[in-house]
């Protein structure tokens, strides 16, 4: 993900210490009941679509912006999913951040699907049932969108 010029200028002063940042997540359903992924430039696997808000930016707001900046799919959010403390991130740079995601459930409205900047080498939609390689977590929220029950993560495997 491209760092916001915001975190740029935080950066400036802070170092690489801890940084509590926002965070979103769009999982984006089509008609046939497709989830749309996006494969990294920075990690090279296939991942959610997500993104950190601007300043005053709402979460929903931003969850359709990095969408259609990353895809090229329009896309409407129908609801909130989960909203969850994730694990720290250390990054190649020694800059260290950990986000509160808010996931949304989300349905496409058009476009078509496709790489539409630097943070993706590419793009697709999949079939839950044949989804590509993904982490724990990602499998999670994406069940968890196609569910009406409430639950939550536990990422210690106790609870």
């Amino acid at each position: 993900m491209a760092t916001p010029d915001f975190i740029r200028t935080l950066r400036a002063s802070a170092g690489h210490q801890l940084l509590w940042l926002p965070g979103v997540t769009a999982l984006v359903f089509d008609d046939e009941g497709r989830v749309l992924l996006n494969r990294r430039t920075d990690t090279r696997k296939w991942s959610v679509i997500g993104g950190i808000p601007d300043p005053g930016e709402q979460p929903a707001v931003c969850a359709v912006r990095e969408v259609e900046e990353e895809t090229g799919v329009r896309c409407a959010v129908e609801r909130v999913v989960l909203v969850q403390a994730l694990d720290p991130v250390t990054y190649g740079n020694g800059d260290v951040c950990q986000y509160m995601d808010i996931t949304f459930r989300c349905r496409a409205l058009g476009g078509e699907a496709r790489v539409n900047d630097d943070e993706s080498l590419d793009v697709g939609w999949f079939a839950v049932d044949a989804l590509p390689e993904l982490n724990e977590f990602a499998h999670f929220r994406i069940k968890q969108a196609l569910s009406d029950a409430p639950t939550w993560f536990d990422p210690t495997g106790t609870g």
